[in-house]
């Protein structure tokens, strides 16, 4: 039998726990109950608990399933029983960390991935997720150790660089931010649009900052050669009110841009800037 109902779930775009909307049914009434309605909720998905015979292995890949399709608390579980069949197994507590910090657990994730670093000191994944608490938790400066140290271990991965310009940035550390992001979009031209699908989005204390920062984007695709996203980043970037757009025209990074028909529309438009 199915052992807990899970009527919630929590997105990693925005960490907010969304409540479902559960339907119910009305039966209806015999002619003697007429003033009498009962109500029935309809029945949620539960889990069945993991079985005490299935590998470690197993139990992982179940989990996995369960956090991908949001049953969070049944993914726990089913992490932890893997956990108990491989002691202080590094990947197994990072994953932990991840489900907790998705269900915005802040505390508990954080010594998830401390776990995790202590059961492998170069477990490149859990500095990187270490140093994601610290940033929701807005200390920068322990980010961005945590993020130099995940890079220490594995250079090549571009989330950290995009996670480590994103503490910089907040840190109004401008020219390090924009090294961090650049070398971002080395390793993966598509490392934002990734992030803003399914990561933890910048944090920005005023819209000039944000402004700023799309300003930024703006620059390092046109640097790249990528118009398309550039364009995009120059609009939003105005419709945040960005002070000093007309640098476009004197910044050498969009030279190219500056050529395409669609950057003077988008100039002679000049979109409204959207206040909150």
């Amino acid at each position: 039998m199915p052992r807990r109902y899970q009527p919630w779930i929590a997105p990693l775009v925005s960490f907010a726990i969304l409540l479902s909307i559960t339907g119910s049914a009305v039966s209806l009434p015999r002619s003697s109950e007429i003033d009498q309605v009962q109500i029935y909720p309809v029945p949620l998905r539960g889990v069945e608990p993991p079985s005490k015979d299935a590998t470690a292995e197993a139990l992982e890949l179940r989990a996995d399933a369960l956090r991908a399709e949001k049953f969070y608390l049944d993914s726990l579980d089913y992490y932890r029983a893997a956990l108990a069949k491989r002691p202080n197994a590094a990947p197994l507590y990072n994953k932990i960390g991840i489900v907790e910090l998705l269900m915005q657990r802040w505390p508990d994730a954080k010594k998830s991935f401390e776990r995790a670093i202590r059961a492998d000191h170069e477990y490149s994944d859990a500095y990187n997720n270490l140093g994601v608490i610290f940033y929701i938790g807005k200390k920068y400066g322990k980010a961005i150790d945590r993020y130099n140290k995940a890079i220490r271990y594995k250079a090549d991965t571009a989330s950290y660089y995009s996670n480590l310009g994103a503490a910089l940035f907040s840190k109004k550390d401008f020219e390090k931010s924009v090294a961090a992001y650049a070398r971002a979009l080395e390793l993966d031209p598509d490392v934002f649009e990734r992030t803003s699908r399914a990561g933890v989005s910048a944090q920005m204390s005023s819209p000039e900052d944000r402004a700023h920062y799309d300003y930024v984007l703006a620059k390092l695709y046109a640097k790249m050669g990528s118009a398309d996203r550039s364009l995009e980043y120059l609009r939003r970037a105005m419709e945040e009110g960005y002070k000093s757009i007309d640098s476009v025209y004197k910044d050498a990074e969009f030279v190219g841009v500056r050529k395409d028909p669609r950057f003077t529309a988008l100039m002679a438009a000049r979109p409204m800037a959207i206040t909150d």
